[in-house]
């Protein structure tokens, strides 16, 4: 009797493009919400930031472990986070801790971005609390084999493309090439 080696499924790379568009869709959400029940004072807003951070849990992390992996913003275009374990992608969603401390990581970035956001006008120099976000989701373009982002390394995951969603930059490129051709007639 001889052990044979089940060969790993292979899980499509998710391109970084859609996996930006994917989190900024995320962050319009959340952003929107928060900014809307905040108040028009300049500076930190208390009920702002706890707002956005309950709703960054619940999109990002209750809403991916009871959804098969995927947020608003990766339904939308098609993606979903795995667990990777010695470099190898799994076929199942992180457990519930591993996407806290993800979330944990990529949230606190996204806090810095909406913080700037909202003081951009009365403090111009409030545009460098996007760096942390962008130096964290930056590393992906230095990893080649994997394209993980910081937070990704950290914590074992993974996104990968899913052929369950919405398709919408699919349906954006459609819609573009539609009215492209429309144009030239």
């Amino acid at each position: 009797m001889t052990i044979e080696r089940v060969p790993q499924k292979h899980y499509p790379k998710a391109d970084i493009g859609r996996r930006g568009m994917a989190l900024g869709l995320d962050f319009f959400v959340v952003w929107l919400v928060s900014s809307l029940l905040g108040s028009s004072n300049i500076g930190i807003q208390f009920v702002e930031i706890l707002v956005f951070v309950i709703l960054w849990l619940v999109l990002r992390v209750l809403l991916v472990y009871n959804n098969k992996g995927q947020s608003l913003g990766r339904w939308a275009f098609d993606l979903k986070v795995l667990e990777v374990d010695d470099g190898q992608v799994m076929g199942r969603i992180p457990d519930l801790q591993a996407l806290v401390k993800r979330e944990a990581i990529v949230g606190l970035g996204a806090l810095l971005v909406s913080i700037a956001l909202s003081n951009i006008t009365a403090n111009p120099t409030a545009i460098l609390l996007v760096f942390p976000l962008g130096i964290d989701c930056g590393t992906a373009f230095s990893d080649a084999q994997m394209q993980q982002a910081l937070h990704d390394r950290y914590c074992g995951t993974f996104i990968v493309s899913s052929r369950r969603g919405y398709s919408l930059d699919i349906k954006i490129k459609r819609l573009v090439e539609n009215i492209r051709r429309k144009m030239i007639k």
